[in-house]
């Protein structure tokens, strides 16, 4: 069974026992919690979609870890007139482990 979580802005396609990198996320490592923005659940029979979420779905997470993405690099300049900006950004992440998902 997969279920498609919303978190951080953007969805995810999990099956329980995976372990994700998502936005950061309140908490300490060990600590459980669930996700109840579950957008649709499959592997089954039939497949169930939420409009927008399905109800009464909620998959659950314990926090593996946490830490900091590779550095983006933004980098501005306009030719011919001696304007030059460089910029670096590394977003925090959380790892989570889907410990189960209930339909």
């Amino acid at each position: 069974m997969y279920a498609v979580i919303s978190t951080g802005g953007k969805q995810l396609t999990v099956k329980e026992g995976d372990v994700v990198k998502v936005e950061k996320l309140l908490g300490d490592v060990g600590t459980k919690a669930q996700f109840d923005t579950v957008l649709a659940i499959g592997g089954t029979e039939q497949p169930v979609f939420g409009s927008p979420n399905v109800t009464g779905a909620s998959v659950s997470y314990e926090i593996v870890g946490e830490g900091r993405g590779e550095k983006v690099i933004i980098f501005k300049m306009k030719r011919r007139k001696s304007y030059r900006r460089l910029k670096g950004h590394r977003q925090d992440y959380t790892e989570i482990r889907i410990t189960g998902i209930k339909a």
